[in-house]
């Protein structure tokens, strides 16, 4: 073994040894997998907007229903209690999946109203629909619990910016839903997420 070899072979070791001593990020190497996975969810729930906006059409209903929105909050706090996460930071997420639904769901009835009302019988909430919000419920705070530590991250805003555009270009998003699904993500990071107003 050559003496530059042996040098480099200690080097080496001597960083691996001061890695390991050095505090964990709060996702290591920057990986934001987690961040991710959370984009996901919140549009795949953001997708069954569409069908609850077209029984809610269909049944003449109003979008804002108060008694189960905030049923959907209190069960979300107690989940949030279960899974070790913060319940106020859950309850703040969940509100911005209601408010980022609405937004989705008053724009289909704007364009309904103009003349063009959908086609086909309405979709069954209870056996289809809400099931799917009720997983995508329990797969969300567990995606919370995992990017929990991020929150307080100073560099969390950008994080979360760069997952939702790396997300969007590797699938075919519907851009028409961009800005309900920033405002899904308002809350991820204490300081405020993306497009956040804190």
């Amino acid at each position: 073994m050559n003496r530059s070899y042996r040098f480099g072979a200690s080097c080496a070791l001597a960083l691996l040894a001061a890695l390991a001593l050095a505090p964990a990020p709060a996702i290591a190497d920057g990986d934001d997998t987690a961040l991710t996975n959370l984009i996901a969810l919140a549009s795949q729930r953001l997708a069954l907007a569409e069908p609850v906006a077209r029984w809610k059409w269909v049944n003449h209903r109003d979008i804002t229903d108060t008694p189960r929105e905030n049923a959907l909050l209190a069960d979300v706090e107690k989940r949030a209690v279960a899974a070790n996460v913060d319940p106020a930071f859950a309850r703040a997420f969940f509100q911005d999946q209601i408010d980022a639904s609405k937004e989705v769901q008053n724009a289909l009835f704007a364009t309904w109203r103009g003349g063009q009302a959908p086609q086909g019988p309405a979709p069954d909430l209870a056996t289809s629909t809400r099931p799917q919000l009720d997983r995508l419920t329990q797969s969300l705070v567990a995606g919370l619990a995992r990017v929990q530590p991020l929150r307080a991250a100073q560099d969390c805003p950008s994080r979360v910016a760069q997952s939702l555009a790396n997300w969007k270009s590797l699938t075919r998003y519907d851009s028409a839903h961009s800005s309900a699904l920033t405002r899904a993500l308002g809350h991820v990071c204490e300081t405020g997420g993306v497009g956040a107003t804190g």
